[in-house]
């Protein structure tokens, strides 16, 4: 039986997963006019002066010293990893195979959630978990055609890593202070280095940059990297990281819808049975219990 708090974490976590849906597609736009690593120190920019701003209106005082470890440890994942590792996958792989490759993503946070925030999933929500991750890599497969393992992919497995991490270590500081609070300072902290890296990395032709690349540079600067985690990290705080981050399977399916009007790929028949299949497992693992140690 799903208590009433990890219900309305549930439905936190799907409207977050939503906005993070954006990410890639958004990415893929923007890395046709702007270099991988100027993107991610650009879009931090972007996030730590909108963090700057609500931090100061709202007079929040620096976190204390005992969370400046998982606090440095959660931007460098959230703010560097998982920015940089999709840019540069999204420079050879399409957005709706980005996707899918994220699908593993929930039970990678689970795993990190088990190791550093003492949560201690059932073993039918790992079995859950599983399924959902194994209908997934099937599907990219699929997709290949079985071919190996691309840099691409490879760049996505770097993602997926960091994005583990980053909710995890997320997750643990929303217990000790709001969600938004938490990108916040993450963004904030980053902003002095970020912006000297912005201003170094500046491109010469950047008035040719097309307008397309601008709005895919807005998106994953003031949406993905900043409020996008205002709703998921309160989510994983309520609900559970575990429990919470499973919903991160439908992610792939919502990024393969996006990237038909925004990118141009093309959708079909098999990824909306693939979507039905995953959709079905994590009602299943919703199910499972989630224990904390």
């Amino acid at each position: 039986m799903i208590k009433r708090h990890e219900r309305l974490g549930f439905i936190l976590g799907f409207f977050g997963m939503c906005l993070f849906a954006g990410t890639l597609p958004a990415t893929r736009l923007a890395v046709t006019g702007f270099d991988p690593i100027f993107l991610t120190v650009a879009r931090a920019v972007l996030a730590g002066l909108a963090g700057l701003v609500v931090l100061l209106v709202v007079r929040r005082r620096v976190p204390p010293r005992s969370l400046w470890f998982e606090m440095s440890i959660a931007a460098l994942c959230t703010v560097v990893g998982f920015p940089l590792f999709a840019a540069l996958a999204m420079m050879t792989v399409p957005a709706a195979h980005g996707g899918v490759v994220l699908g593993i993503l929930p039970l990678a946070t689970a795993a990190a959630a088990a190791v550093f925030a003492h949560e201690r999933p059932s073993l039918g929500f790992w079995l859950a978990s599983a399924i959902g991750a194994a209908i997934v890599l099937t599907f990219m497969l699929r997709r290949n055609s079985g071919e190996t393992f691309s840099a691409g992919d490879l760049f996505l497995l770097g993602t997926v890593a960091s994005g583990a991490l980053g909710y995890t270590f997320s997750g643990r500081l929303a217990a000790h202070m709001p969600g938004w609070e938490v990108i916040s300072w993450q963004v904030v902290i980053s902003l002095p280095p970020a912006a000297l890296a912005t201003y170094a990395l500046w491109p010469n032709d950047i008035a040719s940059v097309s307008l397309s690349s601008w709005a895919g540079l807005g998106y994953v600067g003031f949406v993905s990297q900043y409020t996008a985690f205002f709703v998921f990290n309160a989510a994983l705080a309520i609900g559970g990281i575990a429990r919470v981050g499973q919903v991160m399977l439908l992610q792939p399916f919502v990024i393969v819808a996006l990237a038909l009007p925004v990118n141009g790929e093309a959708i079909n028949i098999e990824t909306i049975a693939f979507a039905a299949a995953v959709v079905a497992t994590v009602l299943i693992g919703q199910r499972m219990r989630v224990t904390r140690r």
